[in-house]
């Protein structure tokens, strides 16, 4: 259980440090580049202490989703991306596939 715990987590870190690494402008500024870094390296080994426990495929399928979700929720909430229903459905669906290969998994739960 703790595995997804931090898989989550990891996934969240994914959607912060994707996030900031737009906003950094190429490495040009320093506030958000450093939010990329740490939240890079803070997602990447929570990942890796998931997939000690999760096998490989579903964990990192759950972590980009996570991620490439949040990351899109948080531009359409800040403006940057515009929000349809049809981008709202398709995120949905992702959530829904997410959940569903956590709840297939061969991982202990």
């Amino acid at each position: 259980m703790l595995s997804w715990v931090v898989l989550v987590i990891s996934g969240v870190l994914e959607a912060v440090w994707a996030s900031a690494l737009g906003a950094s402008e190429g490495f040009r500024k320093p506030a958000p580049t450093i939010v990329f870094v740490i939240g890079l390296l803070l997602s990447m080994a929570g990942l890796a202490y998931a997939l000690r426990e999760i096998p490989t495929g579903t964990g990192y399928a759950v972590w980009v989703g996570i991620g490439a979700t949040l990351t899109v929720a948080y531009a359409m909430i800040t403006g940057a991306e515009s929000v349809t229903i049809v981008k709202v459905l398709l995120l949905l669906g992702l959530v829904a596939c997410i959940v569903g290969l956590k709840l297939v998994s061969d991982s202990p739960h």
